[in-house]
């Protein structure tokens, strides 16, 4: 069986963060989840996850679904794989993938491809390497006419060797059994005093085995951070491969700036994507659409020709050919029924709004089941609270909302009712009446003449 040891294990002390260095989010996903979503397209999925500083985000976040190793001494990254050597015995029988936790845009492509090449040249291991222009930092690869014979690390490279461009990705192939007889024949005798996983390479052609190579066409699966500024590099990166598909599915951007997708999120054809947009999760939007400026769409299905516009929506649906905004809130839950119209200032949540419906400005529509064709005036709210539990409003087909109406939950209006500017709603009303609720309007004659004397005279 194939497997897979992902070292994330890393402080990033650089980052000056307070949890692991590979739970640091890329589009909003940790690049540890970046790594492991490329193993689950390869069809790899038995995983350990070696850790160390704060390890309990790690093992929160993988909620128990792959198994875990501590590394509590951080002597490296050869250190780092022995830990999972109990896991190893497990499946000693195919082949381990060692990973980085940190380099997000490792592939399952590269990772498949790899693995063809290390089972066809029967490698005890394979490198997978990347050619880079300016190769600072990375571990050289070197070569001669047989194949790999070695990695030197940057510090401990010749002038000559700081010259070769073909570089280390951190991940590697190994024959699981190899692997471990390996692990046994590291030490420490070396500039950092550290296990490095790269003498493996040395090692297993010292003892006789073969040792390959596979180059990456994907030159980014070496990138990770070590810094916030590596960080915002990768953010930038991941945000234009993912603007660059959707255009190639027909998607219009008119300017990208501010557009942050994930990479969950779906777009129909011929929609349009305005500055300062961010779509979260997984996200859907039809065809046809226009979203933004300044829209956040988080975990929502969002239908055909729909304009969305500074409108913030969450967990809800969104049918088609609705026009909402500006400045209007959907929260979780709630269900906007096609030709909907909801204009400024409008909080919907955890309610249904039916077909045609028109919440024009200023309303709060909460925890209520609402038929189609109605129209709420400006200012009504559905008071859904009282103190101590929520209660739902019942609205129905063809209703007219006076502005200012207050409808006390649990409330049902039924067909077609009219409701008086003003007017607090106790009481169930039946199908096309008119509610009216106002106290006799009583006028005291002159009282202001007496507050306002002073002012007015100075006047």
């Amino acid at each position: 069986m194939n497997q897979v040891v992902i070292l994330a294990g890393g402080h990033g002390s650089r980052m000056k963060s307070a949890i692991p260095k590979p739970m640091l989010e890329v589009l909003d996903v940790p690049m540890l989840g970046w790594v492991i979503r490329a193993c689950e397209k390869a069809d790899l999925r038995r995983i350990c996850v070696i850790t160390g500083y704060k390890s309990q985000y790690i093992e929160l976040y993988l909620n128990d679904k792959y198994s875990t190793a501590l590394q509590s001494e951080r002597l490296g990254t050869g250190h780092a794989v022995m830990q999972a050597v109990p896991f190893l015995k497990e499946e000693i029988l195919g082949n381990t993938l060692v990973l980085c936790g940190d380099a997000p845009f490792m592939d399952s492509e590269t990772i498949e491809q790899a693995r063809r090449l290390h089972e066809a040249q029967d490698n005890a291991v394979t490198v997978i390497t990347a050619k880079l222009e300016n190769p600072y930092g990375y571990g050289r690869i070197l070569r001669n006419e047989t194949g790999i014979t070695a990695i030197v690390e940057e510090k401990d490279a010749t002038d000559a060797q700081r010259k070769i461009t073909e570089v280390n990705s951190g991940a590697y192939w190994f024959k699981t059994s190899d692997l471990i007889e390996l692990l046994g024949g590291l030490s420490q005798s070396n500039v950092q005093g550290e296990y490095y996983l790269t003498d493996t390479v040395g090692l297993a052609i010292s003892n006789g085995k073969k040792a390959g190579a596979y180059l990456s066409e994907n030159n980014d699966v070496i990138l990770g951070a070590n810094t916030r500024k590596d960080l915002l590099h990768l953010n930038e990166i991941a945000r234009q491969k993912v603007l660059d598909k959707h255009m190639e599915n027909g998607v219009n951007f008119v300017c990208t700036d501010g557009i942050i997708i994930g990479t969950d999120v779906e777009i129909g054809a011929e929609t349009t994507i305005l500055p300062g947009t961010i779509l979260k999760g997984n996200t859907k939007i039809g065809s046809r659409s226009k979203i933004g400026p300044n829209c956040i769409i988080e975990n929502c299905i969002v239908g055909e020709h729909v304009n969305l516009n500074y409108v913030q929506a969450y967990d809800s649906m969104i049918e088609d050919n609705v026009k909402i905004g500006p400045f209007v809130h959907i929260r979780p839950n709630s269900h906007i029924r096609s030709g909907v119209k909801i204009g400024d200032f409008v909080e919907v949540k955890n309610s249904v709004i039916g077909e045609q419906t028109a919440i024009a400005h200023l309303t709060y529509v909460g925890d209520s089941d609402v038929g189609k064709k109605v129209n709420f005036g400006c200012g009504t709210v559905t008071v859904n609270y009282d103190g101590m539990k929520k209660n739902r409003c019942e609205i129905g087909d063809n209703c007219f909302i006076g502005c200012n109406t207050n409808l006390i939950a649990p409330v049902k209006l039924g067909k077609g009712v009219y409701t008086a500017a003003g007017t607090t709603v106790t009481k169930n009303v039946p199908d096309y009446a008119l509610a009216v609720e106002r106290a006799d309007l009583k006028m005291k004659e002159g009282y202001s003449l007496k507050k306002l004397k002073g002012k007015i005279d100075k006047e």
